[in-house]
């Protein structure tokens, strides 16, 4: 079988590649993605040589690009998104172009091509924030907070739409949140491990209170493949990894993990709607695709660090440039995270960084 993956060289798109040409040699694979700022041509330096991959540099909003490639595929699994809720407090519009008219322009070329099957890659962002008990289930309604989780819940409607209107084959994922090797370095962990290895402040946002439920990267490309294989046409399903722990607590564990004093912490000002606590039900997918995770977290983070650990270079050459430009905005290095310091509500106005797709 002939599978497009969009966004293939991001974090999860990379390492669903790398495990879905082991574990299927039936496969091949085309990879169609922009290279933004957080798409990494070495992600998937192992794979260029095997004759059952290829790339193809291009936007998901590019219809000629879409169409071309699409036309030689029988599936689709689109990971292709701008995917940092921070990033889209200041360029909310490209959010709009990639998560919402991309994800229209590869829905269309699949219809009009008769694909055999398209899984949308989501988020438990979705679902807006959960009170301190119970869990998002699939048929929880949308109620989205940041531009971020209403252009990925726009996305989300869209294919449900397409399935209905047309009768595309479409399986919705929606993951909770995902940590690992090769993430791009803006992110909760990948940010903490790299600042605490350096000796640098680690800025968390207010309290540090807020609760997130943390999947490792393989258990989630696991679990999109289970969906695309064995999911209901239609259906949405709950991807989490059942390891709820507050943003202060990860922290920690992080700096446990990596050999360094709680005191580089750096509270700073909460972002602006930033939503407290999230977790999910995957009955569903436990049920109907015999999927669950199997990595707990501790391993996970243990994994994740000695992966940061071993791969300094390929660190070094991501926070250069876009990043540190990026991450001197947001956090106001030299000035917010000054020992004492607190930050201040983001600029939003006027403000547009490089976009990802």
């Amino acid at each position: 079988m002939k599978l497009l993956v969009t966004g293939g060289c991001g974090f999860i798109g990379s390492d669903f590649i790398r495990w879905i040409l082991d574990a299927r040699p039936d496969l091949q694979v085309t990879n169609l993605d922009s290279l933004t700022y957080a798409g990494n041509l070495e992600n998937l330096a192992e794979c260029e040589a095997n004759p059952r991959y290829r790339f193809v540099r291009g936007s998901v909003a590019d219809a000629d690009a879409v169409d071309a490639a699409v036309r030689e595929a029988e599936g689709i699994v689109h990971f292709a998104a701008e995917s940092h809720v921070d990033r889209s407090l200041y360029g909310p519009v490209d959010f709009a172009r990639t998560n919402v008219e991309g994800t229209v322009v590869l829905l269309e070329a699949a219809r009009r091509h008769r694909l055999r099957r398209f899984v949308l890659v989501s988020t438990d962002e979705v679902y807006g924030s959960l009170a301190e008990e119970g869990t998002f289930t699939e048929s929880s309604p949308l109620a989205p907070s940041s531009a971020y989780s209403a252009t990925k819940a726009a996305g989300d409607l869209m294919a449900l739409a397409y399935r209905r209107t047309f009768g595309l084959d479409v399986v919705i994922t929606r993951g909770s949140n995902t940590y690992g090797p090769h993430q791009y370095p803006e992110k909760f962990i990948p940010l903490f491990i790299t600042n605490a290895l350096e000796d640098r402040p680690c800025p968390l946002y207010g309290d540090g209170r807020n609760v997130r439920d943390w999947l490792y990267v393989r258990d989630h490309t696991r679990g999109i493949w289970a969906a695309f294989e064995g999911g209901r046409s239609g259906e949405v399903y709950n991807l989490g990894g059942g390891n709820e722990r507050r943003n202060v607590d990860v922290a920690r564990a992080v700096l446990r993990a990596v050999g360094r004093p709680e005191s580089l912490i750096q509270h700073v000002a909460d972002r602006p709607g930033h939503d407290r606590r999230y977790a999910l039900d995957t009955r569903k997918a436990r049920a109907e695709l015999g999927w669950a995770p199997d990595i707990p977290f501790e391993r996970g983070l243990s994994d994740t660090v000695a992966w940061y650990r071993d791969h300094a270079e390929w660190v070094r050459r991501v926070k250069s440039g876009d990043y540190r430009t990026y991450y001197e905005r947001h956090y106001g290095i030299g000035n917010r995270l000054e020992p004492g310091a607190r930050s201040l509500e983001p600029e939003i106005q006027d403000e547009k960084p490089t976009s990802s797709t």
